[in-house]
C-alpha cells in the first residue's frame, strides 16, 4: 500500500504550490498588470470603518469589483463616493489572499461626467429637503443696516475686492475677512470651519461678532464649485444663528448654500447691495420721512387750533361772565355805607333811649364817642371796600385778557375770592356791632344800677307835681295842685298839702290820712 503512495502518479510531472505561493503568484500577476487603472462604475454598498477606511462596490449591470480606499486616501478624495453615484475610480488591482479575491484600491474618485455629478446633486438636495433644512420658517431676515460683515472667501481675486468696493460706495461697514480655499479639496471643510467659526464668536468680545455672513465665490464649473454642494456646508449654513447671504457663482450656477443659506445673491456683488442699502438713498428717504413728520404735525396743530376756535365761538365772552360779578359787587359796595349808616344810627336810637334817666353832659359824652366810634368804623369799611373793589375790578381786567380755556377756572377762583372777602367784612362788621351792643348792654346795666327805680325797689317813692316835674322839697309840694306818687311798681294820685290844710280834719275812722 506505501508502495502505491510513494510512487509517482505517471505522466503527473506539474510543479507542486502550496496555497500561500498561489495567492503571491496571482497577486504579483494582478498588481503588475494592473498596477494603475481607471474604471468606471455604479457605487454601491457604502461603509466606513471606525479605522477612517472607506469601502464600497464598484458595479455595472454584470459584475461587482470590491474598492477599499485607505484612511489618508479617504480623506484627500475630491468627491465621496455614494450608492448609486456613476464614478471614475483610479487606482490599482489587488488580491486579499484571507479570503480568495480581488479588489481595487482607489486613490482618486471623479464622477462619470456632469450627468452623474447632477443626478448625486439631485439625491443630496432631497434627502436635505426631507430634514427641513431648506425650510422657509428657518430663515431669518436679513438685517437692514449691519455694524459689522463677515466674509467668507478667498483672499486673492477680484471678488473681494468687488465687495469692498461696493460696500464702501453705498454704506461703509466694518467687515471682517475669514480666507478660505474656495475650490479643491479644502473647500468644504475651510468653509464649513468659517460659518461655525463665526457663530462661536461672543458679542462684546475682543473680535466684534458679525451681524451678517456673506459667502462669495466667482463663477465656474459644477466641479469647481462642488464644494457649496457638500453636505457639512450644507448643514452648517442651515444651522447658522448669523443671517447668511451666499453669492457662489454667477446667476446661473446654483449651489446646495443657496437653498439653506437665508438670502441668495446672483453674484458677489449683488450680496454687498444686499447687505447695505444706499447712504444717499436713505438719507434721501430720512429727509423726505422728516418733511412728511412735519407736515403732519403742522396740520395736526392748525386742526386742534380751529377745533380750538370752534369751541371758543360757543363760550360766552369774558366780559359777559365778569360783568353780572362786577355788578354786584358794586351794589354790595354801595350799599355797605348804608348799611352801616342805618346801623350806627339804630344803635344811636337805642343808646338814646336806654339813657333817658342818665344825666344829660355823661349821656352827651356817651353819646359823641359812641357817634365818633361809629363814623371812624364806617370810614374804615368804606376805604377797605373801596380799596377791595379796586383789587377785584384789577384783577378782572387781568382775567378778562386770559385764555378762553382758562377763563371759566378764573372766573371761578376770583368769585370765590370775592365771596370769602363779603364774608370777611359782614364778619367784621357783625362782630364789631356785637361788641357795641355789648358796651351799650352794659352801660345800660350800670344806668339802671345808678338810677332811681333801683331805690324805688328798696322802698323810697318819686312824687311829682302836676306837670310832672319831681318834688323834692315840702314847700313845693304845698304849692302843688296835685301830686303823684311814683312807686316801684307804678305810680298814685295824691292831695296837694296846701289843699288838705283848708279841709275838715278826718275822723280817726278815716282810712286815708295826710301824708305831710
Amino acid at each position: 500500500m506505501s508502495d502505491l503512495i510513494d510512487d509517482p502518479i505517471p505522466g503527473a510531472n506539474e510543479p507542486e504550490f502550496t496555497v500561500s505561493e498561489i495567492s503571491g503568484a496571482v497577486k504579483r500577476m494582478i498588481e503588475g498588470e494592473f498596477g494603475h487603472i481607471r474604471i468606471k462604475g455604479e457605487v454601491g454598498r457604502v461603509t466606513r470603518a471606525r479605522s477612517g477606511h472607506l469601502y464600497f462596490d464598484l458595479k455595472d449591470d454584470r459584475a461587482v469589483l470590491s474598492a477599499v480606499s485607505w484612511k489618508g486616501q479617504a480623506a484627500r478624495l475630491a468627491v465621496q463616493p455614494e450608492e448609486g453615484m456613476e464614478v471614475v475610480a483610479t487606482g490599482r488591482l489587488t488580491t486579499f489572499p484571507g479570503q480568495s479575491r480581488y479588489q481595487m484600491i482607489v486613490e482618486d474618485i471623479r464622477p462619470a461626467g456632469v450627468g452623474a455629478l447632477m443626478a448625486m446633486l439631485e439625491k443630496r438636495k432631497k434627502m436635505l429637503a426631507a430634514e427641513g433644512l431648506f425650510a422657509v420658517e428657518r430663515k431669518v431676515p436679513i438685517p437692514y443696516l449691519p455694524e459689522v460683515i463677515g466674509v467668507i472667501t478667498s483672499p486673492q481675486g477680484a471678488v473681494i475686492r468687488d465687495i469692498l468696493h461696493r460696500l464702501r460706495e453705498r454704506f461703509p461697514r466694518k467687515v471682517l475677512i475669514w480666507p478660505v480655499a474656495v475650490q479643491g479639496d479644502r473647500c468644504a471643510p475651510e468653509v464649513t470651519a468659517a460659518i461655525e467659526g463665526f457663530n462661536r464668536l461672543q458679542a462684546g468680545g475682543a473680535v466684534p461678532r458679525p451681524d451678517l455672513l456673506i459667502v462669495a465665490r466667482g463663477g465656474g464649473s459644477i466641479e469647481d464649485l462642488w464644494g457649496f454642494n457638500e453636505e457639512s456646508v450644507v448643514r452648517a449654513a442651515a444651522a447658522s444663528g448669523i443671517p447668511l447671504i451666499s453669492a457662489v457663482g454667477h446667476e446661473t450656477d446654483t449651489t446646495l448654500i443657496d437653498h439653506a443659506s437665508d438670502q441668495r445673491a446672483p453674484t458677489p456683488t449683488a450680496a454687498a447691495e444686499l447687505a447695505v442699502p444706499v447712504r444717499a438713498d436713505l438719507m434721501a428717504h430720512l429727509a423726505k420721512l422728516d418733511d412728511r413728520r412735519i407736515r403732519a404735525q403742522n396740520q395736526v396743530t392748525a386742526l386742534k387750533r380751529q377745533r380750538l376756535r370752534d369751541l371758543a365761538r360757543a363760550l360766552p365772552r369774558p366780559a359777559d361772565l365778569l360783568s353780572v360779578q362786577a355788578q354786584r359787587l358794586d351794589h354790595l359796595v354801595l350799599r355797605l355805607p348804608q348799611g352801616l349808616t342805618a346801623r350806627t344810627q339804630r344803635e344811636r336810637v337805642r343808646l338814646t333811649n336806654a339813657a333817658g334817666g342818665l344825666r344829660p353832659v355823661a349821656l352827651a359824652l356817651l353819646t359823641a364817642r359812641q357817634s365818633d366810634r361809629h363814623r371812624q368804623l364806617s370810614r374804615a369799611f368804606a376805604q377797605a371796600a373801596s380799596r377791595a373793589v379796586e383789587r377785584q375790578r384789577g384783577r378782572l381786567q387781568s382775567v378778562a385778557v386770559l385764555r378762553p380755556l382758562d377763563l371759566s377756572r378764573a372766573v371761578d377762583a376770583k368769585t370765590s375770592e370775592l365771596r370769602t372777602l363779603m364774608r370777611s367784612l359782614i364778619q367784621t362788621a357783625r362782630t364789631r356791632a356785637e361788641r357795641d351792643r355789648a358796651r351799650l348792654e352794659a352801660l345800660d346795666r350800670l344806668r339802671q344800677t345808678l338810677g332811681y327805680t333801683e331805690t324805688l325797689k328798696r322802698g323810697y317813692a318819686v312824687v311829682r307835681g302836676a306837670g310832672g316835674q319831681v318834688v323834692t322839697r315840702a314847700e313845693t309840694a304845698r304849692k302843688e295842685a296835685a301830686l303823684e306818687i311814683e312807686f316801684a311798681d307804678g305810680r298814685v294820685p295824691a292831695p296837694s298839702a296846701g289843699r288838705s290844710a283848708t279841709k275838715k280834719p278826718k275822723s280817726p275812722g278815716d282810712e286815708q290820712g295826710s301824708l305831710f
